[in-house]
């Protein structure tokens, strides 16, 4: 029996992930620096730890609440008010376990067999794998190049590939991979075509408060009104080094928290509630540990562009929001192999540009959220390994 072919062909085409297969190839490799995900090398700080430990010795480890706990949801309230203004209420937020489910849920919510959604490219391979999984079918619109190596969005590009079938738009600003990050009159524009089409827009914002030069990334939230359709999806997982938490939370409007608290009940019955209150210290005490580490993390950005570029065979331009650099190396086309060769080489792990997607095949991913010096180690085994080409 093949048991393979007996089961859906969503889940039987669901794609290895790109970034996977380099870093299973590299993992407990002695020395290697890995630069293929997207994490930093710090632990969960202890402000956050300690409440999740009292309230696990506390006896926090019963059902809870669907939509996560009040304390949580009042918090993220809080924490949107506080860092994109105005005013939010709790029942604004449904609490997740991760941005990966949040994603799953919006797309499980707006599309389904036979639709389409849009998403642009190079992006995030999750988030079309997603789409495939659900039974829709994902639509990439490239980004743009500019002449000087960075990229933007053309909203025409868009709307040129909406057709019949088109459900939603994902958008995600500031990039993974790219680092663009859209400004405010290119929202508006996108948001603008969503509602002549009467399309939603899910919104991952993940990134929003790694940028470089400013506060924040523009957002939707500057542009929209309450009515419009857009979730916002995002994480715990960037900003307070809780990558293995797996916890995220939902943006919606308030009419949709019943539907939404539904999905949530019959995936994962809901959030650990101990692991929810270290939540709430993250956003209610972790703004100082957030900003340290968006300084930080510039500093590593470049330091990483200047040595790579200083070779004078990498075209990258410095991303101007989330952490990761995406550049090319002159002369190399087979990225994924080029991958593998860097681990076995220069004992860096890097991600293949061709896991990300139309436009991505000649790119190299590289997480530059580590320390200082371990960016700077990795820059120079990098160059050397360029240098031997």
């Amino acid at each position: 029996m093949n048991l393979i072919q007996s089961l859906r062909p969503e889940a039987r085409q669901a794609p290895e992930s790109g970034i996977v297969a380099v870093a299973n190839h590299g993992r407990g490799k002695p020395g290697l620096i890995p630069l293929w995900a997207g994490e930093s090398d710090l632990t969960t700080p202890d402000f956050i730890s300690q409440k999740t430990i009292a309230a696990l010795q506390a006896g926090e480890t019963f059902y809870t609440w669907q939509r996560g706990i009040p304390e949580l949801r009042q918090a993220l309230a809080d924490y949107h008010a506080r860092h994109f203004g105005g005013s939010f209420r709790p029942d604004e937020f449904i609490v997740t376990g991760s941005g990966m489910q949040s994603i799953q849920m919006a797309l499980d919510a707006v599309a389904g067999h036979g639709d389409e959604v849009i998403y642009l490219s190079p992006a995030w391979p999750n988030f079309p794998a997603a789409v495939g999984i659900a039974g829709a079918t994902g639509v990439a619109v490239p980004l743009e190049r500019t002449t000087q190596g960075g990229w933007v969005c053309d909203p025409g590009a868009i709307e040129a590939a909406i057709t019949p079938r088109t459900r939603a738009l994902f958008v995600n600003t500031p990039s993974n991979p790219t680092g663009w990050t859209a400004d405010r009159e290119t929202l508006a524009a996108i948001l603008a075509i969503a509602r002549r089409h009467d399309l939603w827009i899910v919104a991952d914002e993940i990134y929003a408060l790694f940028c470089y030069g400013a506060n924040r990334a523009p957002s939707f939230l500057d542009v929209a009104d309450p009515e419009d359709r857009i979730i916002y999806v995002n994480t715990f997982s960037k900003n307070w080094a809780m990558t293995g938490w797996r916890m995220g939370w939902l943006k919606i409007h308030p009419s949709l928290q019943q539907v939404f608290e539904n999905l949530v009940q019959y995936s994962t019955s809901g959030v650990p509630q101990f692991l929810q209150r270290g939540g709430v210290a993250a956003l209610e005490e972790g703004d100082d540990f957030l900003a340290g580490q968006v300084e930080q993390a510039g500093r590593c950005r470049d330091a990483l562009v200047d040595r790579l570029v200083a070779t004078g065979r990498v075209r990258a331009v410095p991303p101007q929001g989330a952490f990761y650099l995406f550049f090319e190396i002159e002369g190399v086309t087979d990225t994924r192999a080029a991958a593998i060769s860097i681990v076995d080489e220069a004992n860096v792990g890097l991600a293949p540009g061709t896991a990300f997607g139309p436009g991505g095949e000649g790119f190299f991913r590289a997480c530059f959220h580590r320390r200082l010096d371990l960016i700077e180690e990795a820059a120079d085994r990098l160059a050397g390994w360029i240098s031997a080409r």
